[in-house]
């Protein structure tokens, strides 16, 4: 009994796509879990697998450091950006700037992203070196966070604007209630920035004092200060905006504190 071969074109064209990517097969399975979970299938999904790549993989595989997820990341966190705004604008006609601006840090705050990101599980899909992959690299939040901003970058070029809006509308902004009831909405450094116009000062500025720590386990030290130099705090944390939060969190205290402000 002879088999007659069926056209699939769906089946057959997904094939071409990840054969053209250069994807070993059980790589290819694994990304195509991933589109499934996300209901998206990539046109180019080169995007993909590099939205999944940190840097630690790069030198097993002698890549580029710049084949990496981080400019993904870069644009991503643009992208984020301009989609949890515009949701928040619309939603909420009469709030003004300031609460507005301290809703969307708290929507976009590392901790909630690497919050959403283990719950997509983007972990099993990461492209690691197996050094850091050891060493708990997959369930790390510094990289969760980035991959999570990467795979809404990588959504944007592949797609545009609204692919990125609907993965960021269903897997982060539909918790957006119960996120905000579940964490504080103080933007520390929005609540200094504001200080410092009220009092007509120049904004506050933050440096970089110290970097300590391999790339995949960094901690930031960060100090800010007024224009005309005078220290307000530091902080320190896990990634620099984080540092930067804890430092302005110091420097409210200071200036609203009876002997400060």
């Amino acid at each position: 009994m002879s088999h007659r071969f069926e056209w699939n074109p769906p089946l057959i064209l997904g094939w071409f796509r990840w054969k053209k990517a250069k994807t070993a097969p059980h790589l290819r399975r694994k990304l195509r879990e991933l589109e499934r979970h996300l209901n998206y299938r990539f046109r180019r999904p080169e995007l993909l697998i590099t939205a999944l790549k940190h840097r630690s993989y790069l030198d097993g595989v002698g890549e580029d450091r710049h084949l990496s997820n981080e400019r993904l990341e870069f644009l991503g966190d643009a992208v984020l950006d301009m989609v949890v705004s515009d949701y928040f604008y619309r939603l909420r006609p009469f709030d003004e700037e300031g609460a507005l601006t301290n809703i969307k840090s708290v929507i976009v705050s590392g901790s909630v992203l690497t919050e959403q990101a283990r719950k997509l599980q983007l972990g099993r899909y990461l492209l690691l070196s197996h050094n850091e992959a050891n060493n708990g690299g997959r369930n790390r939040g510094s990289i969760l966070e980035d991959t999570f901003e990467a795979l809404v970058g990588a959504l944007y070029l592949d797609g545009g604007v609204e692919p990125s809006r609907r993965f960021i509308h269903r897997f982060l902004l539909r918790d957006a209630e119960h996120i905000l009831k579940a964490r504080s909405w103080k933007n520390y450094k929005s609540m200094l920035l504001e200080y410092a116009q009220s009092q007509g000062k120049e904004p506050p500025v933050y440096t970089v004092l110290e970097e300590i720590g391999p790339d995949h386990d960094k901690m930031y030290l960060v100090e800010v200060r007024f224009g005309n130099g005078e220290v307000l705090g530091s902080g320190s944390g896990r990634s620099k905006k984080q540092a930067e939060q804890r430092a302005a969190e110091e420097g409210v205290k200071k200036v609203t504190t009876p002997e400060g402000g």
